[in-house]
């Protein structure tokens, strides 16, 4: 009885319009009274405790250095080398959006952020090279979403804070998923490019293409800071957010200079909203997790999946298809802060490494970013590209496909995750 006023409270507020973090209190005050513990003092400490946890300092860190590096020129400049790498070949400009994406996720580390600067850049661009404006919006959503696996991911952190999973071995872990997705884009791609005339750009000569490396090479140079960092332990996830943001702001006044220190404000007022949405939600997910504690869901969970805890394979199976289902109602924070909680004893009793959960889990639920009806990225792409939904999913449908068969892969073969880890992480 529990679970079912848990699910079905929290999916009819949310199906009816309440934002989500304001349908996770009151799903918890829903649970509080048919347990019969409903005390706001709980309700207020649990919201307290849930956002002063210090690794969530990363957070408004990488959203600020996303924010200053758009208002600085640095995406520009990158979206610009890869138009000089690869604007010339068929179908050029969607390798530019894919290859542009995967720099920029190691940028920002939002999907909504990178899809919004590379759809404003790029959409018209190719709309205006002949190229199908519904295809070229499911591409760049599809590009956008590189940005959750790779560092510096935001929901990499949450799900680290939220299941006490290193949040430096889930960044290391990321790296190859984060580019097996890139490499599937390309191949989705120029499979759809095939047989189409688009008009290309003139081929730049090495002399260009050096000249847009030197621009962005600044720019360049920050995934390589995080990386290097991390990896050498130079500093934790929360310093390499302090560290991102200072040095796209450096680059951004002093060596591009595109941006004015008058323009600091409005970037941290939108850094300020995008942060307190964040924070706010994972504030009343906190609540909710106490409660599912305290009701002993997971125990219910785990009856019902632990049929499948002797197959780890066959486990993973099952929770992708839960998070698919999930992903498609419910954006990726809310997801890991709900569900995190209530499948990781089951995983662990089941043997799996929790840093290749924690990268399955955050690949499959943000897919559903790009899926109706609630996907944050497709209503965001949508609205840049001018298109409707159903037009998006007309031209996504070939990119959601690849990533689904790419989960299937991982699943099947964990060493592709678990390989490479060792030898990033110490």
């Amino acid at each position: 009885m529990t679970l079912l006023i848990f699910v079905v409270v929290l999916f009819g507020l949310i199906l009816i319009g309440m934002p989500i973090a304001f349908a996770l209190l009151a799903t918890s005050v829903s649970l509080m009274f048919y347990l019969d513990v409903f005390d706001t003092q709980i309700m207020a400490t649990n919201l307290i405790s849930g956002a002063n946890n210090f690794p969530l300092m990363a957070i408004p860190f990488f959203i600020l250095a996303g924010e200053i590096m758009n208002a600085g020129g640095m995406s520009k400049r990158i979206v610009e080398f890869a138009m000089s790498l690869f604007g010339h070949i068929r179908g050029g400009l969607g390798y530019v959006a894919i290859f542009a994406g995967l720099l920029f996720a190691g940028l920002s580390g939002s999907a909504v952020a990178d899809t919004a600067a590379l759809g404003a850049i790029l959409i018209p661009m190719m709309v205006q090279a002949g190229y199908s404006r519904e295809k070229s919006t499911g591409l760049i959503a599809s590009s956008g979403i590189i940005a959750p696996i790779l560092p510096p991911s935001i929901p990499l952190i949450v799900f680290g804070v939220t299941s006490g999973v290193s949040i430096t071995s889930l960044f290391m872990a990321g790296i190859v998923p984060g580019i097996l997705m890139a490499i599937c884009l390309v191949i989705v791609w120029r499979i759809l490019m095939g047989k189409d005339m688009i008009q290309t750009l003139p081929r730049k000569g090495a002399k260009d293409v050096w000249k847009g490396f030197l621009s962005s090479f600044w720019a360049l140079l920050l995934p390589v800071i995080i990386i290097v960092g991390l990896r050498g332990g130079i500093f934790t996830p929360t310093e390499a957010g302090a560290v991102a943001a200072f040095y796209a702001l450096l680059v951004s006044l002093l060596i591009y200079r595109e941006m004015k220190i008058s323009s600091l404000y409005q970037v941290l007022i939108s850094t300020a909203k995008t942060t307190s949405t964040v924070m706010f939600l994972i504030a009343a997910a906190m609540v909710s997790a106490w409660l599912i504690t305290v009701s002993d869901i997971p125990t219910l969970i785990s009856d019902f999946l632990g049929p499948f805890a002797g197959s780890p394979t066959l486990l993973m199976f099952v929770i992708v298809i839960i998070l698919f289902i999930v992903g498609t109602a419910m954006d990726i924070t809310p997801a890991i802060l709900i569900l995190v909680p209530i499948l990781m004893p089951l995983v662990k009793m089941a043997g799996i490494n929790e840093v290749y959960f924690g990268i399955i889990f955050v690949l499959t639920a943000t897919i559903g970013l790009i899926t109706p009806p609630v996907g944050t990225v497709m209503n965001v792409a949508a609205g840049v590209g001018k298109i409707t939904i159903t037009q998006f999913v007309r031209g996504t449908w070939p990119f959601l496909l690849v990533y689904g068969i790419l989960v299937i892969i991982l699943i099947l073969f964990p060493s592709i995750v678990l390989v490479p880890l060792e030898f990033l992480v110490k």
